[in-house]
């Protein structure tokens, strides 16, 4: 009998445990470091395949060669843009396991205000410091899916053309109207060609524009999750704040009730000896 009330209470005990381990979760914050891991997946996997994809139909149908290591062509901007998304995918996996570990403190700092755990005037810093950084990377990120959906609408028209071949006459792609060559050169495909209906009918072109859209979606997807942060950060910033001016009133309020405490008690001793 005794086993099984030990048995109980240990089971109870465990119950207990989890529900609170549960209940220190920040779920909003966890839901944002989930769209945020996504959106940033989604964006560094699709662009750097779909820029692999852009060099080998530059290469194979346009015919564009690429220059020596010392100079600036579309290729070694296709490089750069390669070794930004390394960075990109790096920094913000980081900064969002940081913005998580934010996001725990902060609720345990107010699930336990008056107990062992004090919310310091560093920590209300780093959450201002941390709102600051968060509306930075929104306004960059809005920047790289406007930026993103430059290659997705350039890639949408040669699909369209490609898709309706028939009703088109002798349309030609020219580079230079997107500016990846130079003004003097010449690289164009035009739809009488056999090498236009090639890369029609390749799986470069439609995979590669399918690619983008996914990493505009991923991009979206981290402008949102930044959104979402910011919501977090601004509650967690106005809870705290709100807090410090409970704990310091209730500091304040224990403070004088245990001074009003020791004026009676010094009048009591008082009279008490004058009336010995």
């Amino acid at each position: 009998m005794e086993e099984d009330m030990d048995e109980g209470q240990t089971s109870k005990g465990c119950f207990e445990c989890c529900i609170k381990c549960l209940g220190g979760i920040p779920y909003p914050s966890l839901i944002a470091t989930i769209l945020l891991y996504a959106g940033v997946a989604l964006f560094c996997g699709c662009g750097h395949e779909a820029l692999s994809g852009t060099v080998t139909i530059l290469q194979n149908y346009f015919e564009v060669v690429r220059g020596p290591i010392d100079s600036l062509d579309v290729f070694a901007m296709i490089d750069i843009i390669k070794y930004v998304i390394y960075g990109i995918a790096s920094a913000f996996f980081v900064y969002g396991i940081l913005l998580m570990v934010e996001g725990f403190f902060t609720t345990g700092a107010l699930r336990d205000l008056y107990g062992d755990f004090k919310i310091t005037t560093c920590g209300r810093c780093v959450s201002a410091l941390f709102i600051m950084l968060t509306y930075i990377f929104m306004l960059a990120w809005l920047g790289v899916t406007a930026f993103t959906s430059l290659p997705v609408f350039m890639y949408f028209n040669v699909w369209n053309i490609c898709q309706n071949t028939t009703a088109v006459d002798n349309l030609c792609l020219d580079l230079r109207q997107f500016g990846i060559i130079n003004i003097r050169e010449e690289k164009k495909v035009c739809s009488a060609s056999e090498k236009f209906f090639k890369m029609c009918e390749s799986n470069e072109l439609d995979l590669t524009f399918h690619l983008f859209v996914c990493a505009l979606a991923g991009a979206g997807a981290v402008v949102i999750a930044m959104i979402h942060y910011l919501m977090v950060l601004s509650s967690n910033w106005a809870y705290v704040k709100d807090a410090c001016k409970m704990q310091k009133y209730e500091d304040i309020k224990s403070k004088e009730e245990q001074e009003l405490h020791d004026i009676h008690s010094t009048r009591s001793k008082e009279r008490l000896n004058a009336y010995t």
